[in-house]
């Protein structure tokens, strides 16, 4: 047995975790980050299409996904990693009236929260997506400053950061147990060996409720599967992450995008969802993404796919992340992330690291009133 004793133990070492081994570290705080995978980011991180957003309805989010981009943004600069990030922005496209309404409706207090956004007609619509269906187009949203990386360049990128500054990695570990005594967690206990802590952060994204009973709370975070593909490298034909928010037979929106290698990135939301964990891929998926985005954009019609994958999203009732002090005085979550965990992770990870430590500033505050265990789940995200 290790015994060996963390000021921080961080469940998990994926979008959330490593980013708040990081920030924890910063702080000159001893950390172990315990994953049951053999390296940073190698659950449903790497199943993640790389999209990276501040484009949210929601206030909260809005600004974990502003502080996201920025260090996305600046990671090369600063560190010199190539996480082959791209700003090639987000537009959000409307065909009907109802899509129209609903952005003129968020577009101003998406503004209010901070967001570079605008409503754009089909004649810049058309301009932004060269090629794009002009059929019944009216128009959408804009957002040049959200982006694209790589996750599993980012994620790698990030955990080797985190050990420069002294952070300390459990691979291939599985927690089992946590002792708790007088209503705190004293000990973490694996497969392989036990660690006594003063704070522990469940980070176990499609595991975290499995964590949670652990520590004796029960957290609303189901797994949903999600599938995805992408296609051979040819020259770039637009910029932007274009999300289709309307429904048809089978699926609740899509959205893609091209790579800076040149490769279109896609995935779609099913509906109704699919629960559980199963990381197969499907015979159904192809056919049902293919109309939607050749229909959008024609040009795509001849592109040959290279691979389809399969991940989980941690979903909750609303699509919002839970940011929580509960049960064990010294437990805390960051999961639930609704797929969104590898562009929110970095803002995330900060906020959690300033909650442990007593620090937290005034977006701070708004973030974790906003997205606490005890709120209410009645809503739901408009652009989740």
């Amino acid at each position: 047995m290790n015994r060996k004793y963390y000021d921080s133990i961080i469940i998990g070492a994926g979008s959330v975790g490593a980013p708040l081994a990081i920030s924890l570290a910063e702080k000159g705080i001893s950390v172990l980050c315990i994953d049951r995978a053999s390296s940073a980011g190698q659950g449903n991180n790497k199943c993640a299409i790389g999209g990276i957003r501040a484009t949210h309805s929601e206030p909260a989010k809005v600004a974990l996904g502003l502080r996201s981009l920025e260090i996305f943004r600046t990671w090369q600069e600063r560190y010199g990693d190539d996480i082959s990030w791209y700003q090639g922005g987000y537009t959000y496209v409307a065909y009907d009236e109802g899509t129209m309404n609903l952005f003129r409706g968020n577009v101003p207090l998406q503004q209010k929260a901070g967001l570079n956004i605008k409503l754009i007609d089909a004649p810049e619509m058309e301009n932004l997506v060269p090629g794009i269906n002009p059929e019944g187009l009216l128009g959408g949203t804009w957002s040049p400053f959200d982006g694209s990386s790589s996750p599993m360049q980012s994620c790698y990128a990030f955990g080797r950061r985190a050990e420069e500054l002294g952070a300390e990695f459990a691979f291939n570990e599985t927690v089992t147990g946590l002792k708790i005594y007088k209503n705190r967690i004293v000990t973490v206990t694996t497969d392989r060996d036990s660690y006594s802590c003063g704070s522990v952060v469940n980070c176990a994204g499609s595991f975290a409720a499995g964590v949670g009973e652990m520590a004796g709370i029960e957290l609303p975070v189901f797994p949903e599967s999600h599938e995805a593909g992408v296609t051979e490298p040819v020259e770039r034909l637009f910029d932007p992450m274009v999300v289709d928010i309307r429904k048809a037979p089978g699926s609740a929106n899509y959205y893609f995008y091209q790579h800076d290698t040149g490769q279109v990135v896609f995935c779609i939301t099913p509906d109704p969802p699919i629960p559980g964990t199963d990381t197969s891929e499907t015979s159904e998926f192809l056919p049902l993404v293919a109309p939607r985005m050749t229909g959008l954009y024609p040009r795509l019609a001849n592109l040959k796919v290279r691979r389809l994958w399969r991940g989980i999203y941690p979903m909750t009732p609303d699509g919002a992340p839970i940011l929580d002090r509960c049960g064990p005085d010294n437990h805390y979550v960051a999961v639930g992330m609704c797929g969104q965990g590898f562009m929110l992770g970095p803002g995330i990870g900060e906020v959690m690291a300033r909650f442990l430590t007593d620090e937290v500033n005034e977006t701070d505050r708004l973030v974790l009133s906003e997205l606490r265990l005890d709120r209410q789940f009645t809503s739901e995200e408009a652009l989740k």
